[in-house]
C-alpha cells in the first residue's frame, strides 16, 4: 500500500509539473479571458485517462503500479477540476456569460469525447 501511494505521488509530481509548464506556455497565447491552460490540460488529460483505462480494461496491460503512477498520479496531477471551477466562477463574476457557456460546453464535450476516443483506440 505504501509503495503504491509513493508511486502515485511520483506520478502526481510529474503531472503537476507538466500542468505548470503547460499553463505557463498557454499564458503566452492571448485568448482574452479564456483559461486556455486549464482547458488544454483537462482535455488532454481526458484523452490520456481514456487511453490508459481502455488499455487496462481491453488489453490488461496496466499493472496496479502502472495504474497508480499513470492514472491516479500523473493524470490526477495533470488535470485540475478545482481550477476549472474557479475559472468558471471568475467568468461569471466578470459577466462573461457567453465565454462561460463556451468554456463549460467545450470542456465537457471534449473531455467526455476524448475519454471515449482514448478507450476506442485501444479496442
Amino acid at each position: 500500500m505504501i509503495k503504491l501511494m509513493l508511486m502515485a505521488g511520483c506520478g502526481g509530481f510529474v503531472g503537476t509539473a507538466l500542468r505548470f509548464l503547460v499553463g505557463r506556455w498557454c499564458g503566452h497565447l492571448h485568448l482574452g479571458e479564456f483559461p486556455l491552460g486549464t482547458f488544454v490540460v483537462n482535455v488532454v488529460g481526458s484523452f490520456l485517462i481514456g487511453l490508459l483505462l481502455g488499455l487496462a480494461e481491453q488489453k490488461g496491460v496496466l499493472s496496479a503500479t502502472a495504474s497508480a503512477v499513470l492514472v491516479t498520479g500523473f493524470c490526477g496531477g495533470f488535470t485540475t477540476f478545482s481550477t476549472f471551477a474557479d475559472d468558471m466562477f471568475l467568468m461569471l463574476q466578470k459577466g462573461h456569460i457567453g465565454l462561460f457557456a463556451l468554456y463549460v460546453t467545450l470542456s465537457l464535450l471534449l473531455g467526455i469525447g476524448l475519454v471515449c476516443v482514448g478507450r476506442y483506440l485501444v479496442r
